[in-house]
């Protein structure tokens, strides 16, 4: 029987939550916060979730964290939820990881993009290949941040691995993003936007169905708003919750993304969610620029 993966394909067009992971005071996973705020997440109605995600400061955590991650997740969620687990780093760390999400029960991961100065696009299929290759059973789901990639070498990678069922599209250029799709293959894949909330209206106008979010920790319904209105093509309804979470993404956005987690962990700890601490080289907000995340923060309806 040939596996269509059609739950997996409907849970990737929604608000996909990257779920922060929270630290303890002394600097480890704080496990109970950690599931307080998946449910806050689960009682918001929110039905997709990657644990190991960027929100989730994949990059800092060792093996052993993403595992704990992994198996947090996938234990406090249950049934409530879709799991796509973010798996990165060298091919055998990747396979390992989409492994241990299988074992536990996880429908999908998505794959963090290679980090190495030197990226062929060939390379690129072979890398993607392997991984969804040692996993077949689950919906892989690749995370394209890079510009020059081209759609051809996705339609390569989905023609060899129908397993490979979604795309999570970070490059910030809405043509861009248009043309590549439909070079790939355009209902092929289920089409993210990568780049959340802000970038959200734009890619849904040129096929985009999901979106991913940080912003969601924060306040769930605001995204929920937002993809009510992308769905129902009220591109009116969708600008007016842009204008709303406009300046929080201009801050977590600003000098490179320097405080993309950084703001979200903030907005979190002023409403007494989780601790602010985050790892190099991220760095906690200064205390002048605090107040104005909390302001935020306490004026949506969360």
């Amino acid at each position: 029987m040939t596996t269509t993966f059609e739950s997996q394909r409907t849970a990737l067009a929604d608000v996909v939550a990257i779920p922060v992971t929270p630290f303890a005071e002394d600097g480890r996973v704080d496990q109970d916060a950690h599931r307080a705020l998946l449910r806050r997440l689960l009682d918001g109605r929110v039905t997709t979730l990657t644990p190991n995600g960027n929100t989730g400061e994949f990059y800092t955590l060792t093996p052993e964290e993403r595992r704990l991650v992994t198996e947090l997740t996938i234990d406090e969620v249950g049934d409530r939820a879709t799991i796509l687990v973010g798996v990165g780093h060298d091919v055998p760390s990747a396979v390992a990881s989409a492994r241990h999400a299988r074992e536990l029960g996880a429908q999908m991961v998505m794959v963090h993009q290679p980090v190495h100065p030197y990226v062929s696009q060939s390379g690129w299929v072979d890398y993607h290949r392997a991984i969804a290759e040692a996993v077949p059973e689950l919906g892989v789901v690749p995370y394209i941040r890079n510009a020059q990639l081209t759609g051809a070498r996705l339609a390569e990678l989905g023609a060899a691995c129908p397993n490979v069922i979604g795309v999570k599209y970070a490059v910030p250029d809405a043509a861009r993003f248009a043309a590549f799709a439909r070079d790939a293959g355009g209902d092929r894949f289920v089409w993210v936007a990568g780049l959340a909330e802000p970038y959200a209206p734009s890619y849904f106008s040129a096929g985009a169905t999901g979106f991913t979010s940080g912003l969601v920790n924060v306040a769930p319904s605001v995204s929920l708003n937002m993809m009510e209105a992308l769905r129902s093509g009220d591109y009116p309804a969708a600008m007016k919750v842009w204008e709303q979470i406009r300046r929080f993404e201009e801050l977590r956005a600003a000098n490179g993304s320097a405080n993309n987690v950084t703001v979200v962990k903030e907005a979190l700890a002023s409403l007494g969610l989780c601790r602010r601490d985050v790892r190099p080289p991220s760095r906690e907000l200064p205390e002048g620029e605090r107040a104005e995340v909390a302001g935020i923060a306490a004026g949506w309806s969360v």
